[in-house]
């Protein structure tokens, strides 16, 4: 990528302003005020780029409360989305300073925003407790005009906020016909954030009772459940796939066999191998030198290392945590028919998305997107719309959507 072609110099902030632009096919951001608050960052000035977004988010919410208290409910659901996605920005932002205490109340703000957006939007919405363990997990059913019983249970990232799934999952689904599930799971949103529950790595024990959940739901066809993951919902959606069985098909956007390689294939091997042979103390030594030197990193590890449930400073047991993610032979495991995303210039999981397609030959389908059509770099970012066309029209065929 040339650096005319970038909206940031810092990598990290240049994807994440592409995915909340790519968000604006769906309402979920004004490309405008995007470019506008963003304009003139330095690269690290990372209390800046916190208070650009957070600011942007005070903003918008604001004209969501003046459209509300008009009357105006279209335009308050519009603004309130947005809102929801800048916020989701500054909560990430956030999470890598060294000072906390911003956290909570910035997240309070997103989640303001994205259930005013609930309370305001014209689509049929029905907040739910999904029965999990000792206690639920809180999502939201979404209902097209004219549901005919084919679902999708989308599944969120590793820090993606309910706003951003609307516009990568939920809004195309609903105009094709599909109702939508949507839920904060181990380690995501409010689960991190206000319940202090981490991610765990055997999410069939997550979406087994979802799937339970939503196919008693009223117009829901059990045998036409679809599943849908994004980024590291790619390796949770697999996982589950290779012991829940009854989901009729899935995507996985992209493809991810083990998740560690993203924070592994940034250590020296030297590091590595102080790990591979149990030399757990002399790791932590050696990284909290690295990161002391590298501030910026030390920040990323921070934002990263939080829903795994670690305490600060334990690297080494950070590492063997997220290790765990990996499908392996589970893989082979998988009967649900299972289209892959593979986009050029994959930045996070590299090849991964070939690697899960080989695993499951039989019955996976592994689809490209491009530069030359502006499809590259993880998720698509400013590709949404042909994204949904590709997975949707697949999902269609399979889920006998839209066919007499």
């Amino acid at each position: 990528m040339n650096d005319r072609d970038r909206f940031s110099p810092n990598d990290d902030w240049d994807f994440e302003i592409r995915t909340v632009l790519g968000g604006a096919v769906e309402g979920a951001s004004e490309p405008g005020e995007v470019l506008a608050a963003t304009a003139g960052i330095r690269k690290g000035d990372h209390e800046a780029w916190y208070v650009a977004w957070a600011s942007l988010g005070d903003r918008v919410s604001e004209i969501a409360d003046q459209a509300a208290a008009g009357g105006h409910r279209v335009s308050a659901a519009e603004a309130y989305l947005r809102a929801s996605h800048y916020y989701a920005v500054a909560v990430n932002a956030v999470s890598s300073l060294p000072d906390s205490d911003r956290l909570a109340p910035t997240f309070g703000r997103q989640r303001r925003a994205w259930e005013s957006f609930v309370d305001n939007t014209p689509v049929q919405v029905e907040r739910v407790g999904i029965p999990y363990e000792n206690a639920s997990l809180p999502g939201f059913l979404f209902r097209p005009g004219a549901a005919g019983g084919a679902t999708v249970v989308a599944v969120n990232g590793s820090d993606g906020s309910l706003a951003s799934l609307w516009a990568s999952c939920v809004s195309p689904a609903l105009r094709r016909g599909y109702t939508v599930l949507v839920f904060d799971g181990p380690g995501q949103q409010t689960q991190l954030f206000d319940r202090g529950v981490p991610f765990r790595p055997d999410w069939e024990n997550v979406l087994t009772p979802v799937y339970d959940f939503v196919a008693a739901q009223p117009g829901v066809d059990p045998a036409r459940i679809g599943l849908y993951g994004i980024s590291q919902g790619g390796y949770w959606v697999a996982r589950a796939l290779a012991f829940e069985h009854r989901f009729a098909a899935a995507v996985t956007d992209p493809g991810v066999v083990d998740v560690s390689t993203s924070w592994t294939s940034h250590l020296p091997s030297s590091l590595l191998k102080l790990l591979d042979r149990g030399e757990n103390e002399k790791f932590d030594k050696e990284m909290a030198l690295g990161l002391k030197l590298s501030p910026d990193t030390a920040r990323t590890w921070q934002f990263r290392a939080r829903p795994y449930g670690t305490a600060p400073g334990a690297y080494a047991e950070t590492i063997e945590a997220v290790r765990r993610y990996a499908l392996g032979d589970l893989a082979a495991r998988i009967t649900t028919p299972l289209l892959i995303t593979d986009p050029e210039g994959e930045q996070f999981w590299p090849g991964q998305s070939e690697r899960l397609a080989a695993l499951t030959e039989s019955v996976s389908t592994l689809v490209h997107f491009t530069a030359a059509e502006g499809a590259s770099g993880h998720c698509q970012p400013l590709a949404r719309t042909l994204t949904a066309q590709r997975m949707f029209d697949w999902m269609d065929e399979r889920m006998r959507v839209g066919q007499n």
